[in-house]
């Protein structure tokens, strides 16, 4: 899935990624989360625009299971060019969470973020101060 994002390949992931109707994110940019995801044509093609030649591999820290919940911590080591940046590392500390809805998992959280290196406490406040 991560992959298929990276390299901006929108339709490919949203096939094999199974999003929840009362789905969160938590993006990595920071801000409130969102609910629920646009799943149309035009979305999926904005985000391909977005983001390009791009790749990633998974580091799993932890996971967690029930019969009907999922949760898996994660490392996405990934670089791609992001909403025009030139290619970088963007690697990001992930969480999702699946529920079982009949046969199928399906993610219902998503919760991203950059801090895959130490940033210090003077970095970190500041970033909590909007800074």
């Amino acid at each position: 899935q991560a992959q298929a994002f990276n390299s901006g390949d929108m339709v490919r992931w949203h096939k094999m990624t199974r999003l929840s109707d009362d789905f969160t994110l938590m993006q990595p940019f920071g801000g409130p989360a969102s609910h629920g995801f646009d799943g149309s044509a035009a979305h999926l093609a904005k985000l391909a625009r977005s983001f390009r030649n791009g790749d990633a591999k998974l580091e799993m820290v932890a996971s967690y299971a029930s019969n009907d919940l999922v949760v898996l911590a994660f490392v996405e080591r990934q670089h791609g060019e992001v909403y025009g940046l030139p290619d970088q590392d963007w690697s990001l500390r992930v969480t999702q969470v699946y529920r079982r809805e009949g046969s199928y998992w399906q993610l219902v959280h998503r919760h991203a973020d950059p801090l895959v290196r130490p940033i210090g406490l003077d970095r970190a406040a500041a970033l909590a101060r909007g800074e």
